[in-house]
């Protein structure tokens, strides 16, 4: 199996340590992630639900459960799911992320375990739950980052991953536009790294995971983020073992 070093980019992971202080702000430097992470979580609840067989009125349909965020920067995904009731692990390339993470989720004494470390020397955890979102198009090896993905995942086990596709549209509006007028930080997105839907599945497939839905995030200055079946800004996917 590839080893982390070479799936983790080291700048990478120096570009997000160093915006770590600001992840929290709302209108910092992380105010995309805060106006998508919503869409996300109403995503990442329906399929829970779906898929563990819970009443979606249930306060807490993860108690009992194990979670694993990777990528988790400072936490955005990791509390909500920590509220949800799991037992919730996560882990960023960046140590700033790990260290103001903590900060923010100590005094909220959640159930959040972070770490400073690879998902590749993390496997075999038998996790309910792995999420990885907007991360793959960051790493130096999306097989072997796929490959640790699944070594985490329990056999009865659900994922979630989301990644921008490599289209015309997303070049536009989230390289061109969104970091040109400075809503996103300059290098936060390279686009001949983002993943097509196909491509996904395909190192998916490879390490006996199977896509179970597929459903886009679109935006318009209007609405905002929103789910959609238009896959050409970002997607994204349901995972489960073949």
């Amino acid at each position: 199996m590839t080893k982390a070093s070479s799936t983790i980019k080291p700048e990478e992971a120096a570009h997000f340590g160093a915006l770590a202080e600001d992840w929290w702000d709302p209108k910092g430097s992380s105010a995309m992630l805060h106006r998508l992470n919503p869409v996300r979580l109403a995503y990442i609840r329906d399929a829970i639900d779906l898929h563990f067989h819970c009443d979606s009125s249930l306060l807490k349909p993860l108690s009992g459960r194990k979670a694993l965020d990777v990528g988790c920067g400072a936490g955005l995904l990791c509390e909500p799911l920590a509220r949800l009731g799991a037992h919730v692990t996560g882990l960023d390339a960046a140590p700033e992320n790990i260290a103001v993470a903590k900060a923010h989720a100590e005094p909220q004494r959640l159930d959040i375990d972070y770490r400073n470390e690879a998902v590749e020397d993390f496997g075999g955890k038998n996790f309910d739950l792995v999420t990885s979102l907007e991360v793959i198009e960051h790493v130096d090896d999306p097989q072997g980052f796929v490959q640790g993905l699944a070594d985490a995942l329990a056999d009865d086990g659900l994922m979630i991953v989301s990644t921008p596709n490599r289209t015309a549209l997303s070049k536009l509006l989230l390289v061109d536009l969104a970091e040109g007028m400075g809503q996103i930080p300059r290098g936060t997105h390279h686009h001949d790294q983002f993943i097509t839907p196909d491509e996904l599945e395909k190192l998916l497939g490879n390490v006996g995971l199977a896509v179970t839905d597929t459903t886009g995030l679109s935006y318009s200055p209007s609405k905002g983020f929103t789910l959609s079946d238009n896959l050409s800004l970002n997607y994204l996917m349901t995972v489960v073992r073949a």
